[in-house]
């Protein structure tokens, strides 16, 4: 992004006591016999980034699809700044009179329309030339002046999504929904084209809810997340706050593979094949899961490879940014467990070397044993 478009950019995190743009209060919901969502509370303030992450079929669609009026509330209630929207047996205001912009995974922009002409399609209310000016204006700031007169169908993928945003956040919505809108771009046009979004939403102010199934999107986005598993938000923090201090082992889990073992309290730490852990708060004799991140395991090469009698290199592979290493990892016992270690840069040892780990604490996690 060049540094002009990147000064257009420039906001500021929501302020501690926003009004609240959305909030969603005991939300319950079935499909038949299928639960899809039970006692969901869920708010977004004005100028807040909020992604609902989870696997496929935790409920994070059907819950947006409420909130946008897609999908009739069956128990609870929803609140768009502030007035009441949804409660069963009662109120059920319509899509169109919510106030709120959608962005899905498919841009359906309208074909026989310029990329102008899609954007202040939904600015009715306005005077043309006040509307054709509120168009150019986000389309300037997404980089997409240029293309005002074209088609969408000459369009890249990105191109078409950045296009369906300026559409969405033309008529100054409170709230903008968006349902894995980056979901069917490649790598790159992704990285891009979020990039555009969050910007553009941080500056038009609008609280936004948007569904996510990638943690890494959802780490790059939100100012908050909101992990779901089966129906039900199991955590809600800052993405700081839930990698380095997840709630349960699967918020670990979810946001990437992580070494398992187990062990049992003695003297206030944990002895592991990895290393010792400490364990503040467990008394001795509490048999813990404990849970080991590639990128706390410090892989120090030692003697010469071809020696088996301590832990070793099974192979290594170079990630770009990071190498991987597969880990022959020997119990004090001699047991020989399957592990991986993730180094920053290019680092590359052998096949068979020996190797000595260290841990890093602050990404090894500890929770009574399963079962």
């Amino acid at each position: 992004m060049s540094t002009a478009r990147a000064e257009m950019f420039e906001t500021a995190a929501p302020p501690a006591g926003s009004a609240v743009a959305l909030a969603m209060r005991d939300i319950s919901h079935r499909y038949g016999d299928t639960t899809a969502l039970e006692g969901v509370d869920l708010e977004v303030r004005a100028g807040e980034v909020v992604c609902l992450l989870g696997p496929s079929g935790c409920g994070k669609s059907t819950l947006l699809r409420i909130a946008a009026g897609l999908e009739v509330l069956q128990q609870g209630e929803v609140q768009l700044a502030g007035e009441t929207v949804a409660q069963p047996g009662g109120r059920q205001v319509p899509p169109e009179g919510r106030n709120l912009g959608l962005m899905f995974q498919d841009a359906a922009l309208f074909p026989h329309l310029t990329v102008l002409e899609n954007v202040t399609f939904g600015l009715t209310r306005m005077p043309s030339a006040a509307r054709r000016a509120r168009a150019l204006e986000l389309l300037e700031r997404l980089g997409l002046a240029a293309h005002a007169t074209s088609y969408p169908h000459v369009l890249s993928g990105g191109q078409q999504q950045r296009v369906a945003l300026a559409r969405a956040v033309a008529p100054a919505p409170a709230l903008m929904l968006l349902d894995e809108p980056f979901s069917a771009l490649d790598t790159r046009l992704r990285e891009q084209t979020r990039d555009d979004t969050l910007h553009l939403l941080k500056a038009c102010g609008a609280g936004t809810l948007m569904v996510t199934h990638d943690p890494e999107e959802a780490m790059f986005m939100a100012d908050r997340i909101a992990l779901m598993r089966d129906g039900r938000i199991l955590q809600v923090g800052t993405p700081t706050e839930l990698y380095c201090h997840p709630s349960d082992p699967f918020v670990v889990r979810f946001f990437g593979e992580v070494n398992e073992v187990t062990g049992v309290v003695v003297s206030g730490e944990v002895r592991t094949a990895f290393g010792v852990v400490p364990a503040p708060g467990y008394p001795d004799g509490t048999a813990l899961d404990v849970l080991i991140r590639p990128e706390a395991v410090n892989v120090r090469p030692v003697g010469d490879p071809g020696r088996h009698e301590r832990s070793h290199v099974i192979m290594s592979r170079l990630l770009g940014r990071s190498s991987l290493l597969h880990l022959c990892v020997h119990t004090a016992e001699g047991e020989e467990i399957h592990g991986h270690s993730r180094m920053p840069g290019v680092f590359l040892p052998a096949e068979r070397q020996p190797v000595t780990l260290e841990l890093d604490p602050s990404q090894v996690f500890l929770y009574p044993r399963s079962g």
